[in-house]
């Protein structure tokens, strides 16, 4: 494990972490200057963090050009007050080429997500990312989730590597996370970063942080910051009630609502950043947007959470 800039930046982090949409325009095409604005708006609301181009920012349907100029806009917009974290992704070349980019663009970091498709074995899947934190001088941090699951040695190994700082969990086993942590604890000292990096985390967060994972993903901070940070307040401070009412009364709706299309973790969440006044156009395909009722409920839901901002602790 090597100490970076990056980890000492999150591993005390000041509010939630941010991973904007990626904004487009009525042809389709990136919207830079849209995306510009929606990355200051969720600084200025108290982003620890930017993640652009990750999985909310629909990383699998950008090409290099658009991913590397969309990497460079976010970094332009954060003007280094936080820093911003890119993803890479799909088979080694081209997760090498999309790191090199993000380097070249400013990037301060790399969230390295699953390779495209292929089901690997343990040694393939280290030998992946290890040719990733290689190919730059970037902190990694590796996405766990559908075809690249870790067996806690195996994270042990990604600890031990050159580059890579932090681990993200996308796949929901808190067994499996508790012996990671512990293996890792254990077999190689020092400070790792551990992520939950499951869509809206908050409903898990509270798992999580007894297992000492205090890091999470908030997709919800797109497009309702206010309700994000007080929920990330109210877990910092033991703010049981405000934890609960938020959990009962937005997140766990929103979860239900998320779950009644394919796709929504994205989509729902690019609607929901429309509905808050901005016009970061619709999911490329294969995604595809919500229908109109669910739009309709996602609106409701909003505006209850706001309200349950204003009740009385």
């Amino acid at each position: 494990m090597t100490p970076s800039p990056l980890a000492a930046r999150l591993s005390i982090p000041s509010g939630p972490l941010f991973f904007p949409v990626t904004a487009f325009g009525p042809d389709g095409s990136v919207d830079l200057d849209v995306y510009r604005a929606h990355v200051r708006r969720g600084v200025e609301a108290g982003a620890a963090a930017v993640f652009a181009c990750c999985g909310t920012g629909e990383f699998h349907a950008l090409t290099p050009e658009e991913f590397e100029v969309c990497v460079r806009a976010a970094v332009e917009a954060t003007d280094g007050r936080v820093p911003v974290v890119a993803g890479a992704g799909y088979g080694t070349a081209l997760a090498v080429r999309y790191a090199r980019l993000a380097e070249e663009a400013g990037a301060d970091g790399l969230l390295a997500m699953p390779p495209y498709l292929v089901v690997a074995g343990q040694e393939g899947l280290l030998r992946h990312y290890r040719e990733v934190a290689a190919s730059t001088t970037l902190p990694v941090i590796v996405y766990q989730r559908d075809n690249a699951v870790f067996t806690p040695e195996s994270v042990a190994e990604l600890a031990r590597t050159e580059g890579i700082i932090g681990f993200k969990d996308g796949v929901g086993d808190l067994d499996l996370m508790q012996r990671i942590v512990s293996a890792v604890r254990t077999e190689v000292p020092g400070d790792f970063l551990y992520f939950n990096g499951l869509p809206t985390a908050e409903q898990t967060q509270l798992a999580y942080r007894a297992i000492g994972i205090g890091l999470y993903s908030s997709a919800v901070f797109c497009f309702a910051p206010e309700i994000a940070r007080a929920f990330y307040e109210a877990l910092r401070t033991g703010d049981d009630p405000t934890t609960q009412r938020l959990l009962d009364g937005f997140y766990r709706p929103f979860v239900e609502l998320r779950a009644q299309g394919r796709g929504y973790a994205v989509a729902l969440v690019k609607a929901g950043v429309r509905l808050r006044g901005l016009d970061v156009g619709e999911v490329r395909s294969p995604l595809q947007e919500p229908t109109e009722e669910h739009v309709k409920q996602l609106a409701q839901l909003i505006e209850r959470g706001y309200a349950l901002l204003e009740e009385p602790r």
